[in-house]
């Protein structure tokens, strides 16, 4: 049975830990909602977090902090980068932790995310709730902050022989300061591949449509999967992205995100992730052999 407890956590006197024995998460009710470990219990967490930020709390400018947390798109310089600096609401009532922050200033928009511990994964519901009186426009945006020396791994579309395959079946977005030939990027035939460098400075994102419904983070000797949905007939933000991945020299994020929505006054919009963790060995060089470890681990659909 899972259970939750309050702690301290790197600077923060105010944590909760949610466990079923296996994994372990962490979060923080003094600002937010941040989650800010995720991992096997006793060992190591998946996520970055900025050592400059560790137990601040306050003020009324945006941190990093680190960890996962919820935005939302598209991304514009002041409603996505609202602070959430602010103690949080939460309620564990025996099955699932809720963390509710107070309504953003700036927008109008409340940020609720929800965990709820299942069988073999970790169910995280992001929650955007409109407390304006007028419509808003936006997307569910949802970012895992992962700690620096991993790939990320996309899976590429089912391949379609010529000429059966006449129409297109993904779309690439890229970022004006993103480099095609950079190294750390790996197009391969059935994964895209993004690697994490400590020692890269300059930025990188690309972001796609991905029908297949999951993304992966390998680090070290431990696979990070998300899982979740994709809508064929919605519209995603950043001409049509539901995965999005940035890094830089500190870390490298995860995104998911939803359709955009209008969403009504006193309406919400939800998107659901789901999470769990693999005790894998080291990452192959081979993308064969990289597919057969995943497939060992249940990471379904492949193409």
């Amino acid at each position: 049975m899972p259970h939750c407890e309050v702690m301290p956590y790197h600077g923060w006197q105010e944590c909760l830990c949610v466990s079923d024995g296996n994994w372990e998460l962490i979060a923080t009710t003094q600002v937010g909602s941040r989650l800010l470990r995720f991992g096997f219990a006793g060992e190591g967490n998946q996520f970055w977090l900025n050592p400059d930020d560790r137990g601040k709390t306050g003020g009324d400018v945006w941190r990093i902090y680190g960890g996962h947390r919820l935005w939302h798109a598209p991304e514009h310089p002041v409603r996505t980068y609202a602070p959430d600096n602010d103690p949080i609401e939460w309620d564990w009532d025996g099955q699932r932790l809720l963390l509710r922050q107070p309504v953003e200033a700036r927008t109008g928009i409340q940020k609720e995310v929800e965990i709820r511990p299942a069988e073999h994964a970790v169910e995280i519901v992001h929650r955007l709730v409109n407390r304006n009186l007028w419509t808003v426009r936006l997307a569910a945006w949802a970012l895992s902050v992962m700690a620096p020396g991993g790939v990320a791994l996309i899976p590429q579309e089912p391949y379609q022989p010529h000429p059966d395959a006449l129409l297109p079946v993904r779309v690439i977005a890229l970022w004006a300061y993103t480099d095609m030939s950079d190294p750390r990027l790996c197009w391969g035939k059935r994964l895209i591949q993004v690697r994490q460098s400590p020692t890269v400075s300059h930025p990188l994102k690309i972001g796609m449509s991905n029908t297949l419904g999951w993304i992966a983070y390998w680090h070290g000797e431990t696979l990070f999967v998300k899982r979740y949905r994709h809508a064929r007939s919605a519209v995603y933000p950043d001409g049509g992205c539901n995965t999005e991945i940035f890094t830089n020299a500190a870390m490298l994020e995860l995104e998911t995100l939803s359709p955009l929505t209008e969403l009504p006054p006193g309406e919400a919009l939800e998107h659901t992730e789901w999470w769990s963790l693999h005790r894998v060995g080291a990452m192959p060089a081979e993308e064969a052999a990289i597919i057969e470890a995943l497939a060992r681990c249940s990471v379904a659909p492949l193409p």
